[in-house]
């Protein structure tokens, strides 16, 4: 997302976090920017703060005392100083009373104020995801993503690779479609990117001859996902482009990395040709792939056989 703003913010958390909305709706466009955590000191939320203050303010039992023991002209110019920063949102936990000047502040500002009757570690954590998750960065892919062995993949390549059609063959194997064509990631974590469909495409998959199908009511609901990190990339190449008689790749495969999200997520490349059975050719990639993240390399196992057997030869 490229900005959150107060009212996104609200309608998003409001229901969960019981929020009520009490003085600045005015303000309900203020925003964050996703680059506004990079600052210095990063506050996209936290109690309040007058020196670095966050983008979320809250104002708990212990922030309105510390209000309450200035004296009238301190207290006057530590609320202006709140309002100043323009922060995209002031909330009081717990559904304490708020002070009449806070309120009346918060209105003249334009500065959205809320009342919650939760706790402030629970306002504070709760935010604090939901902030993370929609400010993360995010990219929109051409393929297919699915869930395959319970591996988030994304199926690439060219038009008329044959992807959709690889895809539908795989949910009549008992795997998942997550998004068909446009998938949407989303760098939740510094090395975790999630895949996710959207709305439009929910459920749709599109096939050359047969147009748009829906999976969930053809397959039933445990056809589709969701969501699913994305763990793997299975490349469809025509044979002719792939360089298959490279005799490393032959060995080892066609494997190697590819960039999304400054995430280096593993890619296989599958030639494609004529009565080659693709989507067993999937399995056995996504199959390889788990057994290579546990340490478990069948390529690397003959290189050591072969070079232990020629040791054992003598030199004539």
């Amino acid at each position: 997302m490229e900005r959150l703003t107060s009212r996104q913010l609200y309608d998003a958390v409001g229901e969960r976090m019981q929020l009520r909305w009490v003085a600045g709706m005015r303000g309900e466009g203020r925003a964050i920017e996703p680059g506004d955590n990079k600052s210095r000191r990063p506050s996209q939320i936290g109690y309040l703060n007058i020196i670095y203050p966050n983008k979320v303010q809250i104002i708990g039992t212990e922030e309105l005392a510390y209000l309450d023991s200035l004296d009238s002209r301190q207290r006057w110019e530590t609320i202006e100083k709140i309002m100043a920063y323009r922060s995209i949102a002031l909330l009081v936990t717990k559904d304490q009373a708020v002070p009449g000047d806070l309120r009346n502040a918060a209105e003249e500002s334009q500065t959205p104020l809320w009342i919650s009757p939760k706790r402030g570690h629970e306002l504070l954590t709760y935010l604090q995801y939901h902030l993370a998750r929609g400010l993360a960065r995010q990219i929109t892919l051409h393929g297919v993503l699915m869930e395959v062995n319970s591996i988030g993949v994304l199926i690439t390549g060219e038009s008329g690779t044959g992807k959709s059609e690889l895809a539908l063959e795989l949910i009549t194997r008992g795997h998942r479609l997550v998004a068909d064509d446009a998938p949407e990631f989303t760098l939740i974590a510094p090395d975790v990117i999630d895949g996710t469909c959207p709305e439009m495409l929910r459920d749709l998959l599109e096939v050359r001859g047969l147009g748009v199908l829906n999976v969930r009511e053809m397959f039933g609901h445990t056809a589709v996902k969701p969501s699913k990190y994305l763990r793997l990339i299975v490349h469809l190449q025509p044979m002719t482009q792939t360089g298959a008689d490279d005799a490393m790749k032959r060995l080892y495969g066609d494997v190697g990395y590819r960039d999304v999200l400054d995430v280096a997520i593993p890619q296989i490349v599958i030639p494609v040709a004529s009565g080659r059975n693709i989507a067993v050719l999937a399995e056995a990639a996504v199959r390889s792939h788990m057994l290579k993240s546990k340490g478990l390399d069948p390529a690397q196992t003959f290189v050591d056989r072969q070079a232990h057997q020629l040791r054992r030869l003598p030199p004539w």
